[in-house]
């Protein structure tokens, strides 16, 4: 069952704020979806935007400036939270790890395995409730993100490809086995074993034999965590290796904000756009 939290009026469209409780990790989870103003019985493409670290739904749905892109490309937009929230759910005093820090994996190691589950919720669970209860055409899905999120939206669909017809991202973590974040994020998250890491790093899976159609991915060269932490010139190499077709377009001036994000928001909806509707 979904319940509401708020709705407003935005570009021809219904902002909603909504909240579940999730079966996959044990809590209570809220998210936010636009829907374009459309004809009864109509079923709308769907991206999904997935944020980055210490981000709630809330980040994105404030500050994403995505509403006027999404109605004029009839598209859906689904802003999920990064984590599993609330009273009993294991969190550290860290910003980036824990609580906020979900990295859309499913946890193996104790405390975090009861609750931290977010690959399952993002590909299996909330894809569900929404077809069950938003006007979504599911043949029809993008998926997008920002940083710790872009890491998600590049692993998801490299896992899922028959899934997603198109896949962007700002700001990616490309490849979490070799950045502080995410050596800290899999080591606490799935333990030791790096093999077991591979699942979750995009330059990982294609090297693997994953694959999706192309890519477009924006980063700001003024970005401080540019060179320890995100690393855009390994995805770049591992697609050329594979032969699929990325566009890296290097912003200058621009660091990891939502000035950044928002700047480039209406170029990345267009570009899902022209590709869910073909």
């Amino acid at each position: 069952m979904i319940e509401t939290v708020s709705t407003a009026r935005a570009f021809g469209g219904t902002q909603h704020v909504l909240r579940h409780h999730s079966t996959t990790t044990g809590t209570g989870m809220v998210f936010s979806a636009f829907v374009p103003d459309h004809a009864e019985g109509k079923r709308l493409p769907v991206l999904w935007y997935l944020s980055g670290l210490t981000c709630t739904h809330a980040n994105a749905t404030d500050k994403g400036e995505y509403r006027r892109a999404c109605a004029e490309q009839r598209v859906i937009f689904i802003a999920p939270d990064t984590s599993p929230r609330g009273d009993g759910v294991p969190d550290v005093p860290e910003w980036d790890f824990g609580q906020g820090a979900g990295f859309y994996l499913d946890a193996t190691e104790q405390p975090w395995a009861g609750h931290f589950r977010m690959r399952t919720y993002i590909e299996q669970e909330l894809p569900a409730l929404i077809a069950e209860h938003l006007p979504v055409d599911m043949t029809r899905q993008g998926i997008a993100g920002h940083s710790m999120g872009g890491h998600g939206a590049l692993t998801v669909a490299l896992r899922n490809p028959e899934r997603f017809r198109s896949v962007s991202a700002f700001a990616p973590i490309v490849s979490p086995l070799r950045c502080p974040w995410g050596e800290k994020a899999l080591t606490g998250y799935l333990g030791p074993d790096r093999n077991t890491w591979r699942a979750y790093d995009a330059t990982a899976l294609i090297q693997d034999g994953a694959r999706v159609p192309e890519l477009l991915v924006d980063q700001g060269d003024a970005d401080g965590f540019l060179h320890e932490q995100l690393k855009p010139w390994l995805l770049e190499k591992a697609c050329r290796a594979a032969g699929i077709p990325v566009t890296l377009r290097m912003q200058p001036g621009y660091d990891h904000s939502y000035y950044f994000i928002s700047t480039f928001m209406a170029d990345h909806i267009a570009w899902h756009g022209e590709r869910l509707r073909n």
